[in-house]
């Protein structure tokens, strides 16, 4: 493991298993898996909130791409213009409004949920709002709630650690930012989740009683 996925990659796992190679390789293949394992419900979560925000948009603005016009703040535009450049090589030009969506990151589209650049008067206020039919509470706790997950997601994506992290906690926030947007979506993706039983199965993953799967 240490010549395929790099000695320095493999210490972080050695430490947490107190000098343990053999628990450090159990950790990381338990890592592996819970990872795996969160990735529906955060794809569900991302998907739900980038289109629930661009269709609230397009509807405020009269327009699919409702950023040509709308008062997003200099990182913004640079990112829907890397997203239109990833289009446009594609041969996609000019590029369609919904595949400059799909393009746009999670981080992006929490972003317009947050308060810097007087996005809560732009956006959240007469807007934004809307796209989370069933949360009353305030936008900062919505916006921190959603942007622990663009960073969990970035770690998962990034094939980083996540098995320190209270996971549980983790699991709980999708499934309430979910239910944010979508209640029937967040009760579908659950009867389909099996990360609860992957976090249950971690103590006899790390003592060698079963294999990790992914």
């Amino acid at each position: 493991m240490q010549r395929v996925f790099s000695k320095l990659r493999l210490a972080r796992y050695v430490r947490a298993a107190r000098g343990n190679a053999v628990v450090a390789g159990r950790l990381y293949w338990w890592n592996v898996e819970a990872s795996a394992a969160l990735y529906g419900s955060l794809h569900c979560v991302e998907l739900a909130l980038r289109n629930a925000l661009h269709r609230q948009l397009s509807l405020a603005y009269g327009r699919d791409d409702w950023w040509a016009v709308a008062p997003l703040n200099p990182n913004g535009q640079r990112l829907v213009a890397k997203a239109k450049t990833k289009c446009e090589r594609r041969g996609l030009v000019p590029a369609p409004a919904d595949d400059v969506v799909a393009e746009l990151s999670f981080g992006f589209w929490a972003s317009l949920v947050s308060g810097g650049s007087r996005y809560d008067r732009l956006f959240w206020v007469p807007t934004v709002h809307k796209a989370f039919p069933h949360y009353s509470g305030r936008r900062d706790a919505l916006y921190d709630g959603l942007w622990s997950l663009v960073l969990l997601r970035n770690r998962i994506m990034h094939h980083e650690p996540v098995h320190h992290r209270d996971l549980a906690a983790d699991h709980a926030k999708i499934y309430r930012m979910l239910g944010y947007l979508d209640p029937e979506l967040a009760k579908e993706a659950l009867g389909m989740d099996r990360f609860p039983a992957v976090l249950a199965g971690k103590r006899d993953a790390l003592s060698g009683r079963r294999p990790s799967r992914f």
